[in-house]
């Protein structure tokens, strides 16, 4: 910026333009924004708070529970865990078998989510480098396909289920290997459309780069996209990962034996017919239930933000 000559013959500087400051909100203008905030969260973590509230109650009724609970105990924990729940049907004592479907669960889910993954990442990388005949045909018919409910197709998944059981018995019904084939049935679809949004924002001056290098195709894909692709694997596992922890319709019918029941199917038949006696357990067990994927979300949530900054380009 230039000096300005007065008359007196001395040089001032002129001023600078001073930027009005922005002004704060003040509470009258935005209380209706804080009551809607108080309102979604009450309204997210009442569910929350109740089932924790139950699960330390001496109360096994829902009418009984409330949101604090008056008399706190941990028997409700002691018995989901050490197979002491009685039931008093016609079939004798059954144990509740929670740790078993808990691990069940767990392999499950994470089988399902790391080949989730895998065979998203494989395909949005075709979809998304290549150019070949039938690629946009075959997009659309896996969009399509997600339209569909995989529910609707139980029967369908049954029957196939057990005539590939009479052939080779580990994927056949009442196997954790089989329930995780099936789940792998829907792994494309909306997973490989995400992963290939995400694999075009990044520049395939990258691929070329690594190219003239000597990389093979396989060593571009391992070590040069997956790499920078991380939010979107994290964002995918996570969301498979949780479905197949909450999946209740295909493994109830294709598991046969306790031993073998994921969390959600044993829990079903561990308070059928004895809700109001079994309520302060069950709410135990949802409670330990949720702790995995809580974990899970707080770990990748961290991985996620710092995917974001790793991987840059120097230029």
């Amino acid at each position: 910026m230039s000096t300005v000559e007065t008359t007196a013959g001395t040089i001032a500087q002129p001023r600078a333009l001073e930027t009005p400051a922005p002004r704060k909100p003040k509470l009258k203008d935005t209380w209706w924004r804080h009551v809607v905030a108080v309102l979604a969260i009450a309204f997210a973590l009442f569910p929350v708070v109740f089932v924790t509230s139950a699960a330390f109650d001496t109360s096994n009724s829902v009418s009984g529970t409330k949101v604090l609970p008056t008399n706190t105990t941990l028997d409700n924990f002691k018995q989901i865990l050490t197979n002491t729940v009685q039931d008093q049907s016609a079939t004798g004592n059954v144990d509740s078998k929670f740790l078993r479907w808990f691990g069940n669960s767990m392999l499950i889910a994470a089988a399902a989510a790391l080949f989730t993954v895998m065979l998203g990442a494989l395909a949005a990388y075709a979809f998304s480098r290549f150019r070949f005949k039938g690629r946009r045909m075959g997009m659309m018919t896996l969009l399509l396909i997600q339209v569909f409910p995989q529910f609707l197709a139980i029967v369908a998944i049954y029957l196939i289920v057990r005539n590939v059981g009479d052939i080779f018995s580990t994927l056949g019904l009442n196997s954790l290997i089989g329930l995780i084939v099936v789940y792998l049935g829907g792994a494309l679809g909306v997973n490989a459309w995400l992963i290939k949004g995400f694999f075009d924002t990044i520049p395939t001056e990258l691929d070329e780069s690594a190219r003239v290098d000597g990389a093979t195709p396989a060593q571009i894909f391992w070590g040069v996209v997956l790499p920078l692709a991380a939010p979107v694997l994290a964002v995918v596992g996570l969301i498979s990962f949780v479905f197949t922890l909450n999946e209740f319709v295909i493994a109830s019918a294709l598991l046969q034996t306790s031993d073998h029941f994921t969390l959600p199917v044993g829990m079903r038949g561990f308070i059928d017919q004895q809700y109001g006696q079994r309520w302060g357990p069950f709410a135990a067990g949802a409670l330990i239930a949720a702790i995995p994927a809580a974990l899970l979300f707080m770990f990748l949530q961290r991985w996620i933000v710092s995917g974001l900054t790793q991987g840059a380009v120097k230029g």
